[in-house]
Parts: C-alpha cells; sequence; structure tokens
C-alpha cells in the first residue's frame, strides 16, 4: 500500500497531477485500506476485480491475497505506474481502458480477462473454497452504480462486492422500499443479495479530497433471492418501468410499458395475482414484489 506521500511522490515523477476528468481521488488512509480489503474476506483461489487502480495502492494488497487480479485503469499514465509497482505480482492483470463500453455493459476486454484468469487454477488448492468473482475497489465516483448494477446482471457476476463509493450511492444501494433514496439499484441489489453500510468516509481522508462524503460498502449476492428470479433481464425491465414513473400510481405506470412488457389490462391483471394495490406508488414496493411481478409476467407470456 502507498502513502499519500509516496503516491504524490510517483505523479510528480510521471509530470502529472489528479485528473479531475477521470475523477482521481486516491484513498489514502491505510487503515481504511486495509478495512476495505478484509471486508471482502479474499481466499487464494478468488478472482478479484479492481476498477480504478490509479498507482496500484490496493492492488498490491489484494494481489497478496487473491488467486487472480483483474486491475481496470483508464487513465494511460496511472495504469503505466501501477504496471511498474506491481512488476513481480505474477497474478495481476491489467487492463488500460474504460470498464464500461455503455452505461449498460462491461467493456468486452474486461469480461474476456475475467473469465481468463478465472479458468486458470490458483497455486494454492482450497478444496472446501471454490473460487469466487469479487469486485474490491475505490470506484470513480461517475461509474460505480452502471458498474456495480453491472456485475449483478451479468455476463460477470459477482459473488461479493467491497466498494468505497459517494455516501449517496452507497445510501441508494442499501435503502429500504417506502425511504427517498430507494430507487433501481436499491431493487436490484435488495433481490439478489445483502447490503451493508461499513463505514461513512470524510473526504480528508482522499487525495485530494472529494467535494462530498463516502462510504464503504459491502454487498453479498444471496443465491436463494438471484435463484427466485425466472429472467434478471425481464425483472430489470419491470423496475426500469414503474421506477422510470415512480411518483405516478402502478396503474398510471402501466400505460408508459413498451410493447414487449404487455398493456395496461396485462398489468392490471398482474397487480391482481400478485395482490398488489394498483394505486400504490412504485417506491412502496419491496424487492420481492417486484420479483413476483416479473416471474408473473414471464409466466404469462409462456402460456400465450
Amino acid at each position: 500500500m502507498q502513502t499519500k506521500r509516496q503516491i504524490h511522490q510517483l505523479l510528480a515523477s510521471a509530470g502529472v497531477v489528479p485528473n479531475r476528468r477521470f475523477g482521481q481521488h486516491f484513498l489514502v488512509d491505510l487503515n481504511l485500506l486495509r478495512l476495505v480489503v478484509d471486508a471482502a474476506q479474499i481466499g487464494p483461489q478468488d478472482v478479484v476485480l479492481e476498477v480504478g487502480c490509479g498507482t496500484g495502492s490496493m492492488t498490491a494488497a489484494l494481489a497478496e491475497r487473491a488467486g487472480r487480479v483483474v486491475a481496470v485503469e483508464v487513465d494511460p499514465t496511472l495504469a503505466a505506474i501501477a504496471r511498474s509497482q506491481l512488476a513481480d505480482a505474477s497474478n495481476v492483470e491489467f487492463i488500460e481502458g474504460d470498464v464500461l463500453s455503455s452505461k449498460g455493459s462491461f467493456n468486452p476486454a474486461v469480461v474476456e480477462a475475467v473469465r481468463a484468469v478465472g479458468s486458470i487454477k490458483s497455486a494454492v488448492s482450497v478444496p472446501q473454497s471454490p473460487p469466487r468473482l469479487l469486485l474490491v475497489s475505490n470506484l470513480p465516483y461517475d461509474a460505480a452504480s452502471a458498474v456495480i448494477a453491472n456485475l449483478v446482471n451479468g455476463p460477470l457476476v459477482a459473488d461479493a462486492m467491497v466498494v468505497t463509493v459517494q455516501k449517496e450511492v452507497a445510501e441508494r444501494m442499501a435503502a429500504a422500499h417506502g425511504s427517498r433514496a430507494y430507487g433501481s439499484l436499491s431493487i436490484l441489489l435488495g433481490a439478489t443479495g445483502d447490503v451493508e453500510v461499513l463505514r461513512i468516509l470524510k473526504p480528508g481522508v482522499f487525495w485530494p479530497p472529494p467535494a462530498v462524503d463516502s462510504a464503504i460498502v459491502r454487498f453479498v449476492r444471496n443465491d436463494d433471492k438471484r435463484g427466485a428470479i425466472d429472467d434478471i433481464a425481464l425483472f430489470g425491465d419491470v423496475v426500469s418501468l414503474f421506477m422510470g414513473h415512480r411518483r405516478k400510481m402502478l396503474r398510471a405506470c402501466a400505460r408508459h410499458a413498451p410493447a414487449h412488457l404487455g398493456d395496461q389490462e396485462l398489468w392490471m391483471q398482474l397487480f391482481g395475482q400478485c395482490g398488489i394495490d394498483p394505486t400504490a406508488r412504485p417506491e412502496e414496493l419491496p424487492p420481492g414484489q417486484y420479483v413476483e411481478l416479473a416471474n408473473r409476467h414471464r409466466l404469462h407470456r409462456s402460456d400465450r
């Protein structure tokens, strides 16, 4: 791990300063860095994806514990510094580029790299601990929600995530139905796993300090919850339909359904089958009711 002074020297030697365009805020409190890494409970067979590896400060700690690490960095200068710092780490694969090809999909190079390293067996055999895919990152603020959502929807599916994000994003991740912060991300995570906010972080633990508070958040996938969703893509479409019009009643939201989701008459039938009041607002429904709605919709389609 690197101190603030060391990171400053690495950037100065390369003739650069933190880039605001890339949202570069380095976590320089080493105790908090250790907390992030420890909270992930990384095993020697696990594959860790780190998005926004910067100068490789956290990457070094991840490499000591994981079977394989895929570190992604969009800034070419920082990517070069990280490669140099981790030159002796044979279990680290660096990807220079944006982790996302669009808001709704991962960069194919990242997907390929994670799949490739995941197929390589760790040198340490731990039969009772099967390999997992973990996201452990000080996430860039502007990409955080999209990265997290993509790792639930696939094609890469994370078993767990421990990330630093903007406090507002952390609140959305953990929000309960009926609360102001409750939204599509809350529903997606609540329907597939369990979320815990581990620590609120003040700006001073980063360099340069951001203008807002941050948080360390842990998400652990729950296989029983995820297995209850018959079609994750359809589930996402259903959530988007209603949360996209969250200030309206459910029956009014249904009027905006695209053709592949059916008309208002169908949705009124589905509300009845699920025991949902059509005059309720979208934020009043817990994640499980969105799962039931999506599953009932899929059953209706298969019966046609």
